[in-house]
């Protein structure tokens, strides 16, 4: 068998795949990454080259939206290169321009029992929501409470209503604008936030005040208001005179890689 071959048979074995599933293997952050398929989707997961944690308790932060050779990219390397080389698993799905419906919430979940059978990872995931990922995240995780160790969110859209737009979305959902309208309640993340606070799920959020495309404060900052109003342990970090871009400002915020490393160790550290 060719070398490469080799390798790749090898990487199916490890993560619990037949050996004719196709697989590819390449680099990200330094780090090798696997492309695998869960439910018809690709799949990433970039792994430690060693692992510092017990089996069923390796802490990972779940990065979202993927798309693979777009997102996760080179703006999110210093949180999560830092992540992978304190022994995280770094992971995520692609479920295309879903905006948290329950398609792409299906996906979601099937992606998770995944992840935790085959690579041994913690139940509960750190969730780095960046844009229209958090309507991704914030959909499932009310849903999947148990499964769910923190929220980051990286000027995340949290209303529907505000990006993409209810004409926009509504065809995710497999409905008109108006019965999305009509169905925000069971669709709209700042409407969805009370399983998230009883199960006292932690949140940080870091937003510009000049941001044009999600707005502050009808995003992160009125989900973060309803959630502390509802008893979640929630935190907003404002970023004054920045907008929706990609820049150290928001990318490399120690405050998001402390409280991602405290509460991954929480979970790698229970019995």
């Amino acid at each position: 068998m060719p070398l490469r071959g080799f390798i790749l048979a090898a990487l199916a074995a490890c993560l619990g795949a037949p050996a004719g599933r196709p697989l590819r293997a390449d680099q990200q952050y330094g780090h090798q990454r696997t492309i695998w398929t869960v439910a018809g989707r690709r799949a990433f997961v970039i792994q430690p080259v060693s692992q510092r944690f017990a089996e069923g308790k390796r802490p990972w932060a779940w990065y979202a939206p993927t798309f693979i050779g777009g997102h996760p990219n080179r703006s999110n390397q210093w949180l999560l290169k830092q992540l992978i080389e304190a022994g995280w698993t770094v992971a995520g799905v692609e479920v295309g321009e879903s905006y948290g419906s329950p398609a792409g919430r299906k996906t979601f979940s099937e992606f998770h029992a995944d992840a935790v059978k085959r690579l041994g990872l913690a139940p509960k995931a750190c969730l780095v929501a960046q844009s229209r990922g958090g309507l991704m995240h914030y959909n499932w995780a009310v849903e999947n409470v148990d499964k769910v160790a923190c929220i980051v969110g990286i000027y995340p859209v949290c209303d529907l209503r505000s990006y993409p737009g209810l004409a926009r979305a509504a065809p995710a959902y497999g409905l008109s604008a108006a019965e999305l309208e009509d169905r925000l309640a069971e669709h709209n993340p700042i409407e969805r936030l009370a399983p998230l606070a009883k199960a006292k799920t932690p949140i940080l959020h870091i937003h510009g005040d000049s941001d044009k495309v999600v707005p502050l404060e009808a995003n992160s900052r009125v989900l973060i208001d309803r959630y502390k109003a509802l008893g979640g342990p929630g935190e907003l970090i404002v970023v004054k005179g920045k907008g929706h871009a990609e820049i150290p400002e928001f990318f490399e915020a120690p405050a998001l890689l402390k409280f991602l490393i405290e509460h991954g160790r929480q979970e790698s550290e229970k019995k």
